[in-house]
């Protein structure tokens, strides 16, 4: 911050997080341990991620004046009753009362700055570019930054003068790209994944993704199980959703003329007699002023 030409921003989001514990249950899982178990409410929700040791740790995220709110066991009891009914006896009452007073809800930050070198310094992963943790990718995303870096000193034979100016250019798009992609992640997770018009577009993208391997590929496949650079993936992302929605639009507007045509044949035998003939109508009215159609209803 005391050095010129050095950028910087960072936000703290309104919403807080704070982790609870679902312990096993007869020695095994309590839940299906091959999943991302997700309670989506819109404003917030709430995760269950499983550990090694057989338990899940959950983590609710809401905004911080909500947390605000429940300030007696009544209303901690009373809000899960109402929004995560189900996890009561998975987390048990007890260990939900105690693990929910145990700490105050902790902030999420996020941080962007530019560049990322100094001289012969450097910054890397959450000194660089902290994230809120909704993609799962900040430890990803600061192992991305060394692995990039090593690729950079040994294509430029270990030159801090050349690689670390190359370093700050590659690497500042991607990691601003999946600070924003966390970003959207999270109202994703909490909002759109309790629309049915989103399941419908999920599943559109998987048929083209099935039918066009190398040209649709899902934002978090090539998010999490590629190289493609965090910023080219949200390029590509942003143009996968242009050309889906234009061909929704496209077949929208196919089965609207659809429905208008079979409506048409069923009020008339000749649902194209109006069409057939504009230059008659034409001819007609300039001579006339006025031009009169034959409609189904006047027979």
């Amino acid at each position: 911050m005391k050095k010129p030409r050095f950028d910087y921003s960072q936000l703290y989001i309104p919403h807080g997080y704070m982790e609870l514990t679902i312990p096993p249950r007869n020695g095994d899982y309590a839940m299906e341990p091959n999943y991302l178990h997700i309670w989506p409410r819109n404003t917030f929700m709430m995760i269950a991620l499983p550990n090694v040791n057989k338990s899940f740790t959950c983590t609710l995220f809401m905004p911080f004046e909500e947390f605000e709110k429940l300030v007696t066991n009544s209303d901690v009891m009373d809000f899960f009753q109402k929004y995560f009914a189900d996890s009561i006896p998975l987390i048990g009452e007890q260990a939900l009362l105690r693990d929910f007073f145990l700490l105050p809800a902790q902030p999420m930050i996020s941080v962007k700055c530019s560049s990322f070198h100094l001289k012969h310094c450097v910054l890397m992963g959450d000194a660089a570019h902290a994230i809120v943790p909704f993609f799962g990718q900040g430890m990803n995303a600061g192992f991305e930054d060394c692995l990039v870096f090593d690729e950079l000193m040994d294509k430029f034979n270990n030159d801090f003068s050349v690689c670390l100016p190359e370093y700050s250019r590659l690497r500042i798009p991607d990691d601003h790209a999946i600070s924003d992609l966390s970003m959207y992640n999270y109202i994703e997770m909490r909002a759109h994944v309790n629309s049915r018009w989103f399941i419908f577009y999920k599943k559109v993208e998987r048929l083209l993704q099935a039918l066009m391997p190398s040209t649709f590929i899902p934002l978090y496949t090539m998010v999490t199980f590629s190289r493609i650079r965090y910023h080219e993936a949200k390029l590509r992302w942003h143009w996968q959703k242009k050309v889906i929605n234009k061909g929704l639009f496209f077949f929208g507007t196919l089965m609207a003329l659809g429905s208008t045509y079979l409506f048409l044949c069923s009020m008339s035998l000749r649902p194209l007699h109006y069409f057939r003939r504009p230059w008659e109508w034409l001819t007609y009215f300039r001579r006339t002023g006025h031009v009169s159609l034959q409609t189904p209803w006047s027979h």
